[in-house]
C-alpha cells in the first residue's frame, strides 16, 4: 500500500513537471506517449484508490463530464472592453489625456491575443470556477472545461485564501490546423479561425472534447490586487507566474508614447512569427494608484487602450465566380480566387455579396484585385487594380436559371438579390433543414450541416419535415451514424415535436419573419390552422406586422408546397400550437421597455417573464409605453422614458409588481 501511495505522488510530480515543461516553458522534456503512459497509470491507481484523489490532480484535467447547460456566473467586478487605436494618432491622444493627470507615465505593452476571456476563481490555493466573459456582467459556468487547459493550474504554489484572475482562453495555431484536418476528414465544417474554435471549444457540453482540442490560457489580470500587496500591472504579472500561471513573455515597458508606436507598428509585420494568432497590442498604464485616479468610462477603463493592427491586403486574381444559393433562394456570387496568403493563412474564396457590390467595385472575371480580411477574419475584396487589366476579363452576369435546379431566377422589385423562387430547390432544401433544426426553431442537437447533407444524399430525407419519419434501421448504416449517435439523434426529434407554435413558424424560414415575430404570432392566433385562415387585414392588424411580412405570410401559406409539408408534420405529430401558461396575464396588452444592465435577470430572462405574464417586450419607447424596467447605466431609452412621463422602475420595483399583481389574482 504504501509503495502505491509513493506511486501516486510520483506520478503526480512528473506530469505536473511535464506539464510546465510544455506549457510553460514550451520545452517539452517527455513525449506525448510517455505522457499519455503515466496519466493512464495514474488514472488507474486512482480508480483503485478514490479517496485518493485531489482537486489538483492532473487526472482532473481529463474530461469527460457532460453538462446539461451552463450555470450563470455573476462577475465580480464587470469585464469590460477596451476602447480601440487604429492609428498612431489615436495613441497619442490617449497618452496625452494621461499626462493631463501625471506627467511621468509607466506603461506595459502586451499582446492582445485572438481568443476569449476567461474569468477564474481560486479558493484556499484550489480552482473553483471558469466562467466565460459572457456580456461583461454575467458568464457562464465553464468549469469542467477550463479544467482541461493544461496551462491553468488547478492549484496554486502558494496558499491563498481567495484570488479572481482574468486571461485569455486561445487555441495555438497547431493545435487549429490538427482540429480542422480531422473535421475535414470527417465531413464537419471546418472553424473559420483559432478563436471562433477556441470558443466553440470552451463552450462544449462535453469537457472530453475540450480535452482533446488542446487549448492554451495566458493570464495577465488579478482582481483585488493591492490587497495581495501588488501595485504595478508587471508585479501582478510576475506574481502570476509564481503562483504557476503561464504569462505571455512579450510584453515591454515603455516611457515614451512614441517608442510604443515604434514598436506597435513595428510588430504589425511580425504579428504571424508566432505560435498563436495576435490582432494587436494592449497598452496599460503600470501604476494601479494611476489607474485608479483616471478612472473608467460607462464600457471602458481610461487607462488602457487597444491598438489594433490594420487589415493586410494582398493582390490577387478573381479567376472566376461561382454562384451559392441559400435557403430563401438567394444567389450569392463568390469569388474563386487564385490562392494568396493573407493573415496567417490560405485564401482562395471570398463573398461578392450581390450584383450591385460587383458593378459597384467594377469586378470582372479576370481582375487582378487587393484582398484583405475583415476584421482578421472574412476574406474581402477591397478594390480592383484597373492598370493591370489586358482586355481578356469578363463582365459577370447572373445567371437566368438556378444552378442548383435549373429554375428561372428572378430579381425582385426594390430587392438587390435575385432568386430562386422553387422551394424544391435542393440547396434551399438544405439551408432549409440547417434553418429548421437550428437553436432558435425546432434545436434537433446532432444535425450539423455534414449530417443533413449526408441524410439527403442517401436519400433519407427530402425536406425538413422527413426527419420525423428517420428510424433507427435506417440511420445507423449512415456514415458516422453509430448506434449513440443514431438513438440520441432519434431523441432529439423526438423531443423537437413538443417545440410548441412559436419555434414552429421561425423555424419554416418565412421571409420577413423572424424569432420574434413568430412569438407574436403564436400569440395573436394560439395554432397554425387559425394562422393559416388569417386575412391580410388580421395579420396588419398586428402589433409589429407590417404589410410586407403580412403579405409574405400569406404568399407562402398558399404555396401548396407549404400545404403539404404542413400536413407531412401533422401526421408525424408536431404540435402545432402556442403552449398554454398557467401564469396571470397581468401585463395583457401593455408594452413594457427594459434598458440598462440588470443585476438579477440577463436581458432575455426578463423579456421572457414579461412575455409569459402577456406583456410585449418593446425595444423602444413611446407614449404608448406602460413602464420601464431600467437597470444601471441606462441611457437614451431611460432619458426618453423621463420626457414623456412613462414610469420608471427597477428591477426590485418590478419584482414587487409582479409578486403584488400575481397576488391579487
Amino acid at each position: 500500500m504504501q509503495d502505491e501511495v509513493q506511486r501516486v505522488a510520483t506520478l503526480r510530480k512528473e506530469l505536473e513537471d511535464a506539464n510546465k515543461q510544455y506549457y510553460g516553458l514550451d520545452q517539452p522534456r517527455i513525449t506525448d506517449s510517455e505522457y499519455d503512459a503515466l496519466l493512464r497509470e495514474l488514472l488507474d491507481l486512482e480508480a483503485q484508490h478514490p479517496n485518493w484523489i485531489t482537486p489538483d490532480s492532473p487526472t482532473q484535467r481529463v474530461g469527460g463530464e457532460v453538462a446539461k447547460q451552463y450555470t450563470k456566473v455573476r462577475h465580480l467586478d464587470p469585464l469590460l472592453s477596451l476602447d480601440n487605436a487604429f492609428a498612431p494618432d489615436d495613441l497619442r491622444e490617449f497618452d496625452r489625456r494621461v499626462r493631463q493627470v501625471e506627467e511621468f507615465v509607466d506603461y506595459v505593452v502586451e499582446l492582445k491575443i485572438d481568443g476569449l476571456t476567461v474569468a477564474l476563481t481560486y479558493e484556499n490555493g484550489f480552482m473553483v470556477r471558469g466562467a466565460t466573459r459572457g456580456d461583461g456582467t454575467v458568464g457562464e459556468d465553464i468549469t469542467a472545461n477550463v479544467k482541461t487547459v493544461g496551462s491553468i493550474p488547478l492549484r496554486l504554489n502558494e496558499l491563498v485564501a481567495k484570488l479572481s484572475v482574468r486571461g485569455e482562453g486561445y487555441m495555438p495555431k497547431a493545435s487549429f490546423a490538427r482540429l480542422n484536418q480531422e473535421r475535414e476528414e470527417e465531413g464537419q465544417p471546418a472553424f473559420a479561425n483559432p478563436r471562433n474554435a477556441a470558443a466553440g471549444s470552451l463552450r462544449q457540453l462535453n469537457s472530453k472534447i475540450t480535452a482533446q482540442r488542446k487549448l492554451d490560457y495566458f493570464a495577465y489580470q488579478v482582481l483585488a490586487a493591492k490587497e495581495l500587496g501588488l501595485h504595478k500591472q508587471t508585479e501582478v504579472l510576475t506574481f502570476l507566474q509564481e503562483q504557476g500561471f503561464v504569462v505571455n513573455p512579450e510584453y515591454k515597458v515603455f516611457t515614451d508614447i512614441e517608442d510604443i508606436i515604434n514598436y506597435c507598428e513595428g510588430m504589425a509585420s511580425e504579428r504571424h512569427r508566432f505560435p498563436y494568432d495576435i490582432d494587436g497590442l494592449v497598452i496599460k498604464v503600470n501604476e494601479f494608484a494611476l489607474q485608479q485616479e483616471l478612472g473608467f468610462t460607462a464600457k471602458s477603463p481610461r487607462w488602457a487602450i487597444s491598438y489594433k493592427f490594420p487589415a493586410e491586403q494582398v493582390e490577387t486574381v478573381v479567376e472566376d465566380i461561382i454562384i451559392r444559393v441559400g435557403r430563401t433562394g438567394v444567389l450569392t456570387p463568390t469569388a474563386v480566387l487564385k490562392p494568396a496568403s493573407i493573415a496567417g493563412s490560405t485564401v482562395s474564396r471570398a463573398t461578392l455579396h450581390n450584383l450591385d457590390n460587383i458593378r459597384d467595385k467594377d469586378i470582372l472575371i479576370g481582375d487582378h484585385v487587393l484582398l484583405q480580411k475583415a476584421g482578421d477574419v472574412i476574406p474581402e475584396v477591397v478594390r480592383v487594380l484597373p492598370e493591370q487589366r489586358t482586355g481578356e476579363e469578363r463582365l459577370f452576369e447572373m445567371p437566368d436559371l438556378c444552378p442548383e435546379c435549373q429554375s428561372p431566377v428572378r430579381q425582385d422589385e426594390g430587392e438587390v438579390a435575385y432568386r430562386c423562387h422553387s422551394i424544391t430547390c435542393p440547396a434551399r432544401q438544405r439551408e432549409g433543414i440547417i434553418h429548421f433544426v437550428s437553436r432558435d426553431a425546432m434545436s434537433i442537437d446532432g444535425l450539423g450541416p455534414a449530417v443533413i447533407q449526408q441524410l439527403l444524399e442517401a436519400e433519407l430525407i427530402k425536406d425538413a419535415a422527413d426527419l420525423y419519419t428517420l428510424t433507427f434501421d435506417n440511420l445507423t448504416p449512415v456514415e458516422r451514424m453509430g448506434k449513440k449517435s443514431s438513438e440520441n439523434l432519434l431523441k432529439a426529434i423526438q423531443e423537437s415535436k413538443e417545440r410548441g407554435l412559436a419555434p414552429l413558424i421561425f423555424a419554416l424560414g418565412i421571409r420577413h419573419t423572424g424569432e420574434k415575430s413568430g412569438k407574436t404570432l403564436a400569440q395573436a392566433f394560439g395554432s397554425m390552422d387559425k394562422l393559416l385562415s388569417t386575412t391580410l387585414e388580421e395579420l396588419q392588424a398586428i402589433p409589429d406586422v407590417g404589410p410586407i411580412m403580412a403579405e409574405s405570410l400569406l404568399e407562402f401559406f398558399a404555396l401548396e408546397s407549404t400545404e403539404r409539408f404542413l400536413a407531412k408534420l401533422r401526421n408525424a405529430g408536431v404540435n402545432m400550437t402556442a403552449g398554454t401558461t398557467t401564469k396571470p396575464q397581468i401585463f395583457a396588452g401593455q408594452s413594457i421597455v427594459v434598458t440598462g444592465s440588470l443585476e438579477h435577470w440577463e436581458r432575455r430572462e426578463i423579456e421572457t417573464i414579461i412575455e409569459e405574464y402577456g406583456g410585449k417586450s418593446a425595444s423602444s419607447v413611446s407614449k404608448k409605453t406602460a413602464f420601464v424596467v431600467a437597470g444601471d447605466k441606462a441611457g437614451s431609452k431611460f432619458v426618453k422614458a423621463q420626457g414623456l412621463g412613462v414610469p420608471i422602475l427597477t428591477e426590485e420595483e418590478f419584482e414587487q409588481l409582479l409578486k403584488e399583481k400575481s397576488a391579487s389574482i
